[in-house]
């Protein structure tokens, strides 16, 4: 009777245990919306996949604290779905969830207040929580509050992180809201990298602010950077209007008879030439290609190794021509000179075997092949390499 009683004791504490954290609803997604909407709270929902390794810490971990469940409990209107069953597939599709775990806070309406994703701990995930939990997001969506005026800076981040993706010009003219009521403030890099995400064109108001705080975010980025991006600005409709959307090519002579007025000669051509490295491989327009890169890294000290790199890589898939390899042997070099690596290594031993330096060819393939297999990487491609230069 005593052992009897002993194991009675052990599966009542562990059945109060396993409650002893945030009070998720059963119901369907249509049914804890309604009741959210009727007791006039948000829903928080842990948008989770049983694979997952930090959702199950945030299960086990975070969920089941004190200060964490009460707050949940009280103020929350609280869904777990898994987003790979059931309605969790046609969540996962309407919100976009595509991290594991994702962390949504919705009105009654079913549209998003505030969202996050990765493992938390206590303090970060009772942090969301206070700031999701404001009462205007109970009686309004977003684009109501936003409507109204509402100049909160952390609300209009949140609108420009929510929206970005699905309702870019809502999103960007939360973003010159925010801007305007920062104005007088000092600016982080993340601000400058969200200020330059939403100016597109000189007659947006966020280009303004960008100018008026030249100083400011040329100390941040740099003047050359600063410049760059001015560059861009100034000349991206230019740039669009230059691009015939049928065939994939620009116009150079319409591009340089609107840019040059606006940006000189020179700006104008490494604008140019830029746009054309970045463009011409995603069309695999590779031959327009190799004509831009040789222009625009003809002075290679001023870039980066691993972007030359990147170029001399697409020249030793794509080109042919003996003086344009050697300018990416050059190119794969200098990457090589700062540090040798798997890839940098291989890229080089292909370039040299295109151009008919077959014994450096080896040398590099061999080493490509070495430092992969002792960093556990793939082989096969060095492998190959040196097969065919047998």
């Amino acid at each position: 009777m005593k052992k009897l009683f002993s194991l009675l004791i052990v599966f009542i504490s562990l059945s109060v245990f396993s409650q002893e954290s945030i009070n998720f609803e059963k119901g369907t997604f249509k049914e804890i919306l309604a009741k959210a909407k009727k007791e006039k709270k948000l829903v928080f929902m842990d948008a989770f996949a049983v694979w997952c390794g930090p959702c199950k810490l945030m299960e086990k971990n975070i969920f089941p604290l004190q200060a964490v469940k009460e707050y949940y409990n009280a103020n929350f209107i609280n869904a777990r779905f898994d987003m790979e069953k059931g309605e969790g597939r046609e969540i996962a599709a309407k919100y976009g969830v595509r991290s594991y775990p994702s962390f949504l806070f919705l009105n009654g309406d079913g549209e998003v207040v505030m969202n996050s994703y990765g493992y938390m701990g206590e303090e970060a995930f009772l942090a969301m929580a206070r700031e999701a939990n404001n009462p205007k997001f109970r009686t309004a969506s977003n684009k109501e509050l936003f409507e109204k005026g509402e100049s909160d800076p952390e609300f209009l981040l949140n609108m420009m992180r929510l929206y970005a993706d699905s309702d870019y010009e809502l999103a960007k003219k939360a973003s010159e809201r925010y801007f305007n009521v920062k104005k007088n403030q000092s600016f982080t890099k993340d601000e400058v990298g969200l200020l330059l995400y939403f100016t597109k064109s000189t007659t947006d108001p966020n280009y303004q602010i960008f100018t008026a705080k030249k100083n400011e975010i040329a100390a941040l980025m740099s003047k050359e950077i600063y410049n760059q991006f001015d560059t861009n600005i100034k000349i991206s409709k230019v740039l669009e209007n230059s691009l015939d959307q049928k065939t994939g090519i620009i116009n150079d002579d319409y591009f340089y008879k609107n840019a040059i007025p606006l940006v000189g000669k020179d700006e104008a051509e490494t604008a140019l030439n830029r746009m054309k490295v970045i463009l011409y491989p995603n069309l695999g327009n590779f031959t327009e290609y190799e004509k831009a890169a040789l222009k625009y890294y003809s002075n290679a000290d001023n870039f980066d190794p691993e972007e030359l790199l990147k170029a001399a890589w697409i020249f030793s898939e794509h080109v042919s021509n003996p003086t344009s390899l050697k300018k990416a042997e050059e190119w794969a070099e200098k990457s090589v000179m700062r540090s040798e690596n798997p890839e940098n290594t291989y890229i080089l031993a292909k370039l040299y075997s295109k151009t008919g330096k077959k014994d450096n060819a080896k040398s590099y393939a061999e080493i490509s092949k070495k430092l992969a297999e002792s960093q556990g990487k793939d082989a096969t491609l060095a492998d190959k390499l040196l097969q065919n230069l047998k």
